[in-house]
């Protein structure tokens, strides 16, 4: 069975759906979700992400799982330890197998469980903003979300 949520955000709806173990995605997408219900999962979510954008909540805490291949699934959770407010490029993420760089690149832009498995943390060698299927003005405000709950770097991001 899958589930789905609604969720008004900063940003816009961001949809989420589970099925009866797992979130699958977290999305900006538009889904057809019309014959879906919410269930306590999908729910979970909603309310931590909520507390996500009031800043109130850095760390999720409910159980994830998007099909994908041994290497992105490993890319995957190589994103969830890039800490909270901090970014990191494209180069150094890889440089512990750097002639992945591209693959790598590719797996992070599958990732279909956003803000969760933080991708928007990743940005250019140069410090730009490169890449995300969100929208690059969703990333900036992410990336600057974070930024100021945590206190950390300049007052305002610089792209």
């Amino acid at each position: 069975m899958t589930y789905a949520s609604v969720l008004e955000t900063p940003l816009g709806k961001l949809t989420i759906l589970a099925d009866d173990d797992f979130v699958t995605e977290v999305t900006f997408t538009e889904k057809n979700i019309e014959d879906l219900t919410e269930s306590a999962l999908t729910k979970n979510v909603a309310d931590q992400l909520n507390g996500y954008f009031a800043g109130t909540l850095q760390e999720f805490n409910f159980p994830i799982k998007q099909k994908g291949t041994d290497f992105q699934q490993g890319v995957w959770q190589n994103l969830t330890r890039i800490p909270y407010g901090e970014t990191t490029s494209y180069a150094k993420f890889s440089e512990h197998n750097p002639l992945a760089i591209r693959a790598i690149a590719s797996a992070n832009g599958k990732n279909s469980i956003a803000i969760v498995i933080p991708c928007h943390r990743v940005i250019g060698s140069n410090g730009k903003l490169v890449g995300y299927a969100g929208g690059l003005w969703r990333k900036q405000w992410l990336l600057q979300h974070e930024r100021d709950v945590a206190q950390k770097g300049q007052a305002e991001l610089k792209f």
